[in-house]
């Protein structure tokens, strides 16, 4: 099976449709599949579900496809640094479904490992569970929270292999591995491409099984969130 495609266009070509939900890998800016996001707004398809740890910000990352628009839903846990997301929010112009940053996370594995739902303590006792069944174990009280399964993911990996082998890149590697496993088409954006066998299988974090298309973008911006400097 032929993994890979000369540009993020032809990789979503085809599978990125009108009323999806896609879930994004990315930590803040850092492991955002940029080339992959940015192909997705030229593609211009629209009512989008997105699930992502964050929004990204005005006019980058997930932020362009608010700009244009493309998002009619949010599930995420942390949207604190664009200000068109709080203004369609509070406009009453996007959907939001806010869920706690590790439960997000385990929503995600849990789905690509095809686990339906499970149960966690956290959000007992508040508006996140309301709705939701609550039972007790053992003393304790947890609330059941169902699973994630994308149509599609869009991922960042530093290396891939050309079966689709993932190597990640320090903070990059805390959502997108789970995000790589939720999507029933899995496309990734990478930095380096090699050759079947360069990889060491016990430095692989994502196994080829889960990756379905890759495009290389050497050379992406890898724009810092926050800048913080000391003065001279």
């Amino acid at each position: 099976m032929k993994k890979v495609y000369p540009d993020a266009a032809s990789a979503i070509a085809g599978v990125v449709k009108d009323g999806q939900t896609i879930a994004v890998g990315g930590f803040g800016l850092c492991g955002i599949p940029e080339a992959l996001i940015a192909a997705v707004r030229d593609s211009g398809v629209r009512n989008l579900t997105a699930i992502s740890n964050n929004a990204g910000v005005d006019g980058f990352g997930l932020g362009l496809l608010l700009g244009t628009r493309q998002i009619r839903k949010m599930i995420a846990s942390y949207v604190g640094e664009n200000k068109e997301f709080e203004r369609q929010y509070l406009a009453g112009e996007l959907e939001l479904e806010f869920t706690p940053q590790g439960t997000l996370a385990e929503k995600l594995r849990a789905g690509g490992a095809g686990i339906p739902a499970f149960f966690t303590k956290t959000g007992v006792g508040t508006i996140v569970a309301d709705g939701k069944d609550v039972r007790e174990f053992d003393g304790e009280q947890y609330v059941l929270e169902r699973s994630l399964v994308a149509d599609v993911a869009l991922v960042k990996a530093w290396m891939a292999d050309k079966s689709g082998n993932l190597v990640y890149n320090k903070t990059s590697r805390n959502f997108n591995p789970n995000v790589a496993m939720s999507g029933k088409i899995t496309i990734v954006e990478v930095e380096k491409l090699v050759e079947v066998g360069e990889i060491d299988p016990d430095h692989v974090h994502t196994p080829g099984i889960f990756v379905h298309r890759i495009v290389l973008n050497a050379n992406p911006e890898k724009r810092i969130e926050q800048r913080t400097v000391r003065p001279n």
